[in-house]
């Protein structure tokens, strides 16, 4: 008897996983526990075995496909069995499995009426053809993927996707027949703009224009989508500051030569900042907070969601109740999951959670930012480099190190205030270190 392949549970917050990657092919033999595919969350990459040896019989879904959890994927078993009773309800990224159409139904069917015989017909999905309408997409131009060359949603969402998207004046521009039009623009996501226009039937130098087109998909592509509604759903407002750094840097100087099986050799000033939010978010609980549209969740732990840069893109490991970790337990957490992050092992429940964010760009030279919201958290704070910054004392100008700050709030449950008097909390604190590593 064929036995499904499913799509696993990642964690209590993971509802859908896109395939990656698979491993083998329809008619490949596979043996029990031999990877099948690779999946993707925003957060982590995995890896789904088969559950036992046999022939693959079916994959039900394309690379790139976004498939619910629990869901059938693949079908293994003996050559020849029937896999109708495992496939899922949708076949390619939600469309309807096709059924062979009764003859009264191909009668049915449109004409082709652009370079097609008179007998020919165009097979087209109801979802398809309503998506066609509503974009403005010419289906007698779009190949069809579905099973016997039937054009299904996917299809048509590829051929809207390669519509390039025009300013105003550079549609009308192209209208008139007088410019032509490149494949991507310079705008914002490749529009098109006015500037970007050619003269029409301009020779344009072999290689003088050579473009890389990359395509957005995977965790890139949830990335972009969770940055956009970021923005679009919050009231984001960022607040600017600095703390005096000199603390900071002679304790780090005295952490790095003491002795090594003290553990403390590797603690960084990043893990001395995330030690001073922990410390001082407690005093605010307004920004260790959750915003869900109708209630505010306030938390007692400070769970410290920290940015790691990885080859597959951003990922924020989440260290549990960071407020009572020592700085020994705090900095080794963080090494942990940024090593997992890296690797691509991270568990998916370790990327959820969390009630406030740090994300650090100072050592990459970058003096303040404005750190984007990681919803529903209602703040985030950046931590810039330390840059040598003017400071009046007893009448005279001092050139003192300062640690870059920059906070920023959801300003629709975070008033303003609140945020301020947080961040200067810790700067202050910042700038006392001893006396924070003492509670």
């Amino acid at each position: 008897m064929a036995i499904a392949v499913i799509m696993p549970k990642q964690g209590n917050t993971v509802e859908s996983c896109l395939i990656a990657a698979w491993k083998k092919n329809v008619g490949d033999p596979i043996s029990e526990g031999e990877i099948l595919c690779e999946i993707e969350t925003d957060k982590a990459t995995m890896e789904v075995e088969s559950p036992v040896s046999g022939t693959i019989l079916a994959l039900f879904f394309d690379e790139g496909d976004d498939v619910p959890v629990l869901t059938n994927i693949a079908a293994v078993g003996e050559a020849g069995e029937s896999v109708d009773d495992l496939r899922p309800d949708s076949a390619a990224a939600g469309e309807p499995v096709p059924e062979p159409a009764p003859p009264a139904a191909v009668e049915a069917a449109l004409p082709v009426e652009t370079g097609a015989e008179p007998d020919a017909r165009l097979k087209i999905s109801p979802r398809a053809r309503k998506l066609a309408e509503r974009e403005g997409v010419d289906i007698y131009q779009i190949e069809g993927t579905g099973p016997g060359g039937r054009i299904i949603e996917r299809d048509v969402q590829a051929a809207v996707a390669r519509q390039p998207a025009m300013s105003p004046l550079a549609r009308s521009m192209v209208a008139r027949g007088e410019y032509a039009a490149p494949a991507r623009g310079s705008g914002v996501r490749g529009r098109i703009m006015a500037a970007d226009l050619t003269p029409a039937g301009a020779d344009v130098q072999a290689g003088e224009e050579k473009t890389e087109v990359i395509p957005v998909k995977g965790v890139r592509r949830i990335i972009a989508e969770r940055m956009l509604e970021s923005l679009q759903t919050t009231a984001q407002l960022t607040l600017n500051a600095s703390a005096d750094a000199r603390a900071l840097q002679t304790y780090r100087r005295q952490l790095k030569t003491s002795a090594e099986e003290l553990g403390l050799q590797k603690v960084t000033i990043n893990d001395l900042v995330l030690l001073a939010v922990s410390r001082t978010l407690p005093q605010y609980p307004e920004l260790n907070a959750h915003f869900s549209g109708e209630t505010i969740s306030r938390y007692k732990n400070v769970h410290l969601g920290v940015a790691v840069d990885t080859p597959r893109g951003l990922m924020v490991p989440v260290i549990r109740r960071a407020n009572l970790l020592s700085l020994k337990q705090l900095s080794g957490e963080s090494r942990r999951l940024a090593a997992a992050c890296q690797a691509g092992k991270i568990a998916p429940d370790e990327l959820s959670g969390g009630t406030f964010t740090v994300t650090n760009l100072g050592s990459l030279g970058v003096e303040s930012f404005t750190p984007v919201l990681n919803p529903p958290e209602v703040a985030i704070l950046g931590v810039g480099n330390i840059q040598l910054k003017p400071v009046e004392v007893e009448g005279e100008v001092q050139f003192i190190p300062h640690l870059g700050l920059s906070l920023t709030i959801n300003h629709q449950v975070v008033d303003g205030a609140p945020a301020a008097r947080f961040l200067q909390a810790l700067s202050q604190g910042l700038a006392e270190i001893g006396l924070l590593l003492a509670l």
